[in-house]
């Protein structure tokens, strides 16, 4: 993939030069395949930086960067955009409204959230819009790219250092006891590392259908309605460090 370019740095995305490919503006013949990407973010310099890199990609267009919930509204759809990276806070909007507006008006297209606070109510705001992930700001290239390239079928991808920060907030849970087979809780626990379910159903060395099953077992054992909910709940139980330990 080369070197990331926009790396995490306690100031947020930093852009670095190393690497970076000099003709990025002109038309090449895969174009017309490539993933059409929009960047909004209201820091301009991050918004540009995070552009120029996308640029640079390998089957990837980035079509523009905006730098308010106004212009994204306006230009997503003017501009056939098939994923937007959403700032998750814009000066004059909310940017998972905004991702829940544009995927309304445009049911193809898939939003990244980039965030800098974690919290359990953004990842469900983000899962009820229909984001397809939410990752930290502070991430690297690699993973923004992966979200950009990966599919929308398996519901929101939280990153594992987005997932972290949220279970490091969450104070045990008190009280509930849910007991899991041996199996469930293998799934359980290459789920809470993030890995999505067909990298499961591989890991395990069973079908993505039986797969799916467990994953709907377990939702409903912990009362979620999201794979993040049941994790989050998992952790608070104890459930996570049962099944990681052995």
């Amino acid at each position: 993939m080369g070197v990331p370019i926009l790396k995490g740095q306690p100031g947020g995305w930093h852009w670095g030069v190393q690497g970076m490919s000099a003709g990025v503006s002109g038309q090449t013949a895969t174009q017309a395949e490539s993933i059409r990407v929009l960047v909004v973010d209201d820091h301009r310099t991050v918004a540009d930086a995070m552009s120029f890199a996308l640029a640079s990609e390998s089957g990837i267009e980035c079509i523009g960067a905006v730098h308010s919930a106004r212009e994204a509204r306006a230009m997503a759809h003017r501009l056939a955009a098939d994923v937007v990276v959403m700032d998750v806070q814009l000066g004059d909007g909310d940017g998972v409204e905004v991702a829940a507006d544009l995927m309304r008006a445009a049911p193809g297209v898939r939003v990244v959230i980039l965030t800098g606070i974690v919290d359990q109510p953004l990842l469900r705001r983000a899962a009820d819009a229909g984001a397809v992930a939410v990752l930290a700001k502070d991430g690297t290239l690699t993973e923004l790219l992966a979200a950009i390239r990966g599919s929308s079928s398996e519901g929101l991808v939280v990153h594992p250092r987005v997932l972290r920060r949220l279970l490091a907030a969450a104070g045990p849970a008190a009280g509930a006891t849910v007991r899991l087979t041996a199996r469930e809780g293998e799934v359980l626990a290459l789920l809470a590392e993030g890995l999505d379910v067909h990298r499961i159903s591989a890991q395990l060395g069973i079908t993505v259908l039986t797969c799916r099953g467990y994953l709907k077992n377990l939702m409903a054992k912990l009362d979620a309605h999201t794979q993040l909910e049941a994790v989050v709940t998992a952790t608070r139980l104890g459930l996570v460090r049962a099944a990681t330990g052995g």
